[in-house]
């Protein structure tokens, strides 16, 4: 099968990496690994996490990018092409971008507000309200307008960069961004690391607590192996489908998981020491999601030297990995776009903006004005969408594309394409993985999930 454009294609090999890692990075990596590995006994969750991405994420990467270079597509028109009867797969994994960066390009837009905040602090002393207080951001979240506004701002951001193209747009990006975000990232730990008492937080995140070894570790491990990978969204087979022939899908797959693991452990090292030194070595102040980011770490900045620099410095950092990850995003969704109508990109681009703008309203307004709507379980806009993709379809998504690549078509189609140009080595772990251990595991996510957000307690 022919590429859908021949003019969409990575530069190299490095550009594919470059733009696949981009993708993989993102606000899972800083503010969700921490906080399970403070939770599930350090060094044993970095063991099982890294086992599982080496396995269970190698295999389903190598799949997804396999199935968009066989076809030259987008996943909504891939699996349809493979065969027709299982056309739905593609509608599944492209409803899940669509549904992630509206509220993505949301959360986007607190981080953007707390980049300028720091910077107009930096600028102008004293020229805007504490960052580091609570009511900074309570206040941000609540207003009538404001996050609307910012959310808006990060999709058009977003749309700046994919509107330009694979090339000129994404792998330009991609070359400017992610070596400054590993830039930041370092200088923070280096900067971190030199606190007192900050020793003691890298010995309790990188030593083994066998003693919280569970099946909740296992889970919590393959959860954001899941999520911090970008599998199972459509975004490795629209890539893949712009990756050469000539390239190592093999190769190209391991960097990835290398570059994406390597931030999520420093994320964890930048993390765990500074909140540990501020909260006297209590592992429990080191939380999940928007309160790590908005109202822990602004309070730990604030003892520190420089604390506008500090926080200034971070939320760059910051800025830049949600930017990679909305560009992913936005990218698959233009594709699919493309596919289907047959649009040019620009046009596709802003068919892809309008949607995205006018889904973020209802998590942008979320606990503002539309705060006494509730969703289920008592859930706001945000909390329920991020819920439905990533507890529900993203597990769905991938079961199904296991289920085929094991079943329908055959590992033999994957296995033929991930052998060009050079032979693929990992056959039979390919083949154990796809068609037996992954889909068990994926169950188990998808359950684990459901329960927990019923109040079920997981042993």
């Amino acid at each position: 099968m022919k590429n859908r454009d021949p003019r969409a294609n990575w530069s190299s090999q490095l550009a594919f990496v470059l733009a696949g890692s981009a993708s993989a990075i993102g606000l899972g990596n800083l503010w969700r690994f921490p906080y399970l590995a403070a939770q599930y006994g350090g060094g044993i969750f970095l063991i099982t996490y890294l086992a599982l991405v080496v396995t269970f994420g190698f295999s389903l990467m190598v799949a997804e990018i396999a199935i968009g270079r066989r076809t030259g597509l987008s996943g909504l028109a891939a699996f349809k092409a493979l065969d027709r009867r299982f056309g739905f797969i593609g509608w599944l994994v492209t409803a899940i971008p669509v549904i992630i960066l509206p509220y993505y390009c949301v959360i986007g837009g607190w981080v953007a507000r707390y980049f300028v905040a720091y910077g107009l602090a930096l600028a102008v002393p004293g020229a805007m309200a504490d960052p580091a207080g609570d009511t900074f951001f309570l206040g941000f979240i609540s207003h009538p307008s404001l996050p609307l506004q910012y959310g808006i701002f990060f999709v058009a951001l977003t749309f700046l960069v994919v509107v330009l193209g694979v090339k000129r747009g994404i792998e330009s990006a991609n070359k400017i961004m992610m070596p400054l975000l590993l830039v930041s990232a370092l200088a923070l730990i280096g900067f971190t690391l030199t606190r007192p008492g900050a020793l003691e937080g890298v010995v309790f995140y990188l030593k083994p607590d066998f003693a919280k070894f569970s099946l909740k570790t296992v889970l919590g491990a393959m959860g954001q192996m899941f999520y911090s990978l970008s599998l199972a969204m459509g975004i490795m087979i629209t890539y893949g489908s712009y990756m050469r022939r000539e390239d190592r899908i093999e190769q190209s797959v391991r960097r990835i998981e290398a570059f994406d693991t390597v931030v999520s452990l420093l994320a964890g090292l930048l993390v765990i020491p500074a909140v540990f030194v501020f909260s006297n070595g209590s592992a429990d102040a080191v939380k999940s999601g928007p309160s790590l980011m908005f109202l822990t770490l602004p309070k730990v900045f604030a003892d520190m030297p420089g604390t506008n620099v500090v926080g200034f410095v971070f939320f760059t950092l910051v800025f830049f990995a949600a930017l990679t990850s909305s560009i992913s995003l936005m990218e698959t969704i233009v594709a699919s776009i493309q596919d289907r109508l047959r649009l040019d990109r620009f046009h596709a681009c802003l068919a892809a903006f309008a949607i995205t703008a006018l889904l973020s309203a209802p998590s942008a307004l979320g606990y503002g004005l539309w705060e006494h709507v509730k969703l289920f379980r008592g859930m706001p806009f945000l909390d329920f969408f991020d819920f439905i993709s990533n507890s529900v379809l993203m597990p769905l998504a991938a079961f199904a594309t296991c289920i085929f690549v094991g079943w329908i078509a055959g590992p033999k189609l994957v296995l033929d394409e991930a052998s060009k140009p050079t032979p693929f080595r990992h056959r039979r772990l390919f083949v154990a993985m796809i068609r037996y251990i992954a889909p068990i595991l994926l169950l188990a996510i998808l359950v684990s999930s459901i329960l927990h957000a019923l109040g079920v307690v997981v042993i």
